[in-house]
């Protein structure tokens, strides 16, 4: 910041949209990545949630101005795709054996050696969370931080192994069916973005609906089979050496385990950022909630240093919505504490 007032600034360039599609080969297959940005900047990797790739799980927080700004100014994105998610996605031969969380995890440290990449951020939705979170419990050295949007890292409970397994036969058997679709939205977005009989749903909902019809069953059944064999991480959290910022949306299903990940981590290094009136998504549904948090996470790293000031009127980072409660002078040197935020809704 250039003085003393509260001001936020925020370097408005317009950065480029298109990025530069690579397939590389891992220890396990091969995996789609989308590179956005200047490659000689630090790196931000991305991984999706189940049935998702960038375009339909980070899109809204990637074209909201403010957000776009702020991480290609910063960083060079780097979007991994589970195997069989990205755009134009032939089905998986069914010879191709299934692969693990542990699998999918290896292959984010295959992606990094290909770029020449050393220690990156991370920004994982649900599944991708986890998927990040094993990454970086196996690889410390190469994750600066974790940015983890309604996370998991128990294991499946009882309860959400009969439902991931209802929902993995129907996967197998039809394909994404109507059913699969509603499922999978459900796990997404808040009951008032998928709307009602009353309520039309959303744009944002209506656009992941389209693009869920692009995927193939049978690439999601993989993926989804992996979650679903997940094990428990939360005895490792402690001992993770980055920091951690954690979003979730209280109308979540996954706003529990979020909850109770965030209790195991470092207090000293982790915060948790609860976004009312969301789903899970918050990266589609509420992505404007992401963003002071994400620049004061930044910030202690040191990394946001914009040349100018330049603050669109409609921006949320305006002054008066920086709570003086937000910071904190610990480990972090401007440690986010535990805030909930609510976007207005306009009508």
């Amino acid at each position: 910041m250039g003085d003393s007032s509260d001001s936020v600034s925020i370097d408005m360039e317009t950065p480029s949209r298109s990025g530069k599609e690579y397939v590389v080969e891992t220890c396990s297959g091969y995996v789609s990545v989308s590179v956005y940005g200047d490659q000689d900047k630090p790196a931000l990797v991305t991984y999706p949630d189940l049935a998702l790739n960038h375009i339909s799980c980070f899109q809204g927080l990637f074209f909201c101005p403010e957000a776009c700004s702020l991480l290609l100014h910063n960083f060079c994105i780097y979007h991994i795709s589970p195997p069989g998610h990205e755009l134009g996605a032939a089905t998986i031969s069914p010879d191709d054996p299934l692969l693990s969380a542990d699998d999918l995890a290896d292959q984010i440290a295959d992606v990094l050696n290909y770029f020449g990449l050393d220690a990156v951020m991370c920004m994982g939705v649900t599944a991708g969370a986890y998927i990040l979170t094993l990454f970086a419990m196996k690889y410390r050295q190469r994750v600066l931080g974790l940015i983890l949007i309604s996370p998991l890292c128990n294991a499946p409970s009882w309860t959400e192994w009969l439902y991931n397994k209802v929902l993995s036969n129907l996967l197998y058997y039809y394909g994404m069916c109507g059913v699969v679709k509603e499922l999978l939205l459900k796990r997404f977005f808040s009951k008032e973005a998928r709307g009602s009989a009353q309520v039309p749903e959303s744009d944002v909902v209506q656009a992941c609906r389209r693009l869920l019809d692009e995927r193939q069953g049978l690439n999601v059944w993989r993926f989804h089979e992996a979650m679903n064999g997940r094990r428990d991480i939360s005895d490792g959290l402690r001992k993770l050496r980055c920091r951690s910022l954690i979003f979730v949306g209280e109308n979540s299903p996954f706003h529990s385990e979020a909850l109770d990940m965030n209790s195991k981590l470092d207090r000293r290094c982790s915060a948790l950022v609860e976004v009312q009136a969301c789903g899970s998504m918050v990266t589609e549904e509420q992505p404007h909630a992401m963003l002071i948090p994400l620049e004061y996470f930044f910030m202690g790293y040191g990394m946001y240093r914009p040349p100018r000031l330049s603050v669109s009127p409609r921006s949320p980072l305006s002054p008066i919505c920086i709570s003086p409660e937000l910071l904190s002078p610990e480990s972090m040197g401007l440690k986010l504490k535990p805030i909930k935020t609510r976007m207005s809704l306009e009508v």
